[in-house]
């Protein structure tokens, strides 16, 4: 699960945060910088076709089995897309972003796999062990995608750079042809319209069945807007960081190094708090105080270059955000329907990052209009719906934890 987390997190920021730099650096205006940089996008829209990967096996991977197949043909498609993005590079900028289009839509794809692989894997109780396991490797990997690409982007080009990214993927790619496929039991639907049912419509309309129509539809607007203020940073990061005078060397070193291992730090915090409080309660407080980090990066505006303030905003930053990943998590697995775990999970997980990478999709556009500082305070604004629709669906959540719905809502044998 470490390495399958690995492989999960190392293409993520290299069609986003990375990515944007690398344009940046080749003169495209910061509107373009920051569409191109929203291919992450596609793993908000992972849900659609996520019910592929619970019903159709691959014609030339079928010997691996349904989920490692599905694992091993995204995985093999995140490395030729890199190798493509190096091959083109933004100076042939349309074929760059459709090989962009294609690591970001097989790292989505990837997510799928991996998520229903771990499900599967294990019951439910060693299922908090396997994410933890899981979210390290995550990490690691988000740390070879950006703090490493960073630096080395000082001393190398670019294109190189993302050639020894898609080497990477080889590790990963091993442990999947080596690992065991999960042995479950599926059934063989009759007919075109029983499978369209089962694969399609029964995962979608069973968050309505079990909930009433208005708390499921309440809740669901929660989901999308929940983490808008975390989320709407990522395109907008590394050329604000740029502008304000940091060296790229900088910016890996304090963001994506130190400010990864602040976020693990955070995650532990995180975790220990829904052990203690429930995923409900850690869910709101982590809300608030991420979004009241964004006003950090406030501070740099009137102190350029100043290595002090960007550890102090990205240490704050950091930390919630990693914060906020547990409560998310046990939130989400509170909500899902383990008959239908890796569609209703893609759905949800999907949702929550959505919105988010809408509003980075017109970062640039908004920053030209309004300045990084009217920006940066939109997305504390923005926590102000979402903590309403808290508020108004804390009497139906507040009591529940993780453990004892998962056990509620295990399939009858």
């Amino acid at each position: 699960m470490c390495l399958l987390g690995f492989s999960s997190g190392l293409p993520f920021l290299l069609v986003s945060v990375t990515l944007s730099l690398w344009l940046k650096e080749n003169g495209i205006a910061l509107k373009s910088v920051t569409m191109i940089a929203s291919a992450g996008m596609t793993y908000a829209l992972k849900f659609l076709w996520a019910p592929l990967l619970d019903h159709w096996r691959l014609p030339l991977f079928t010997r691996l089995g349904l989920r490692r197949g599905w694992l091993l043909f995204a995985q093999l498609g995140v490395l030729c897309g890199l190798l493509l993005m190096a091959a083109f590079t933004p100076l042939q900028l349309q074929p760059f972003v459709l090989a962009t289009l294609l690591v970001a839509f097989m790292g989505a794809t990837q997510d799928i796999a991996i998520d229903a692989y771990r499900i599967e894997i294990a019951p439910p109780s060693a299922q908090g062990a396997l994410v933890a396991t899981y979210a390290l490797g995550y990490r690691l990997g988000l740390l070879l995608g950006g703090a490493v690409a960073l630096i080395l982007a000082d001393h190398i080009p670019w294109s190189w750079i993302y050639v020894a990214m898609a080497v990477a993927m080889v590790l990963p790619i091993v442990t999947t042809l080596f690992m065991r496929e999960p042995t479950v039991a599926r059934s063989t639907p009759l007919g075109w319209r029983m499978a369209m049912r089962e694969s399609i419509i029964d995962p979608f309309t069973d968050f309505f069945r079990r909930y009433s129509w208005v708390v499921a539809g309440l809740t669901l607007l929660f989901i999308l807007l929940f983490k808008l203020p975390e989320q709407s940073i990522g395109t907008i990061f590394n050329p604000f960081m740029r502008d304000m005078g940091f060296s790229k060397t900088e910016i890996g070193a304090v963001t994506k190094i130190y400010g990864v291992w602040i976020g693990i730090a955070g995650a532990f915090v995180g975790g220990a708090c829904v052990a203690r409080w429930g995923a409900w309660q850690t869910l709101g407080a982590c809300i608030v105080l991420g979004a009241c980090s964004n006003l950090l990066y406030l501070l740099l505006l009137g102190n350029q270059g100043s290595l002090a303030v960007l550890t102090l905003a990205i240490s704050g930053q950091n930390f919630a955000e990693g914060m906020l990943g547990p409560p998310t998590v046990a939130f989400l697995s509170l909500l899902v329907n383990r008959q239908h775990t890796a569609t209703q999970y893609a759905l949800l997980s999907s949702l929550v990052n959505l919105p988010g990478k809408v509003l980075g999709f017109f970062a640039g556009g908004l920053v030209a209009v309004i300045g990084y500082g009217g920006y940066f305070a939109i997305t504390v604004i923005s926590m102000l719906p979402a903590m309403l629709l808290f508020a108004i669906l804390w009497p139906r959540f507040s009591k529940e934890r993780p453990g004892d719905i998962a056990e509620a809502k295990e399939p009858s044998t």
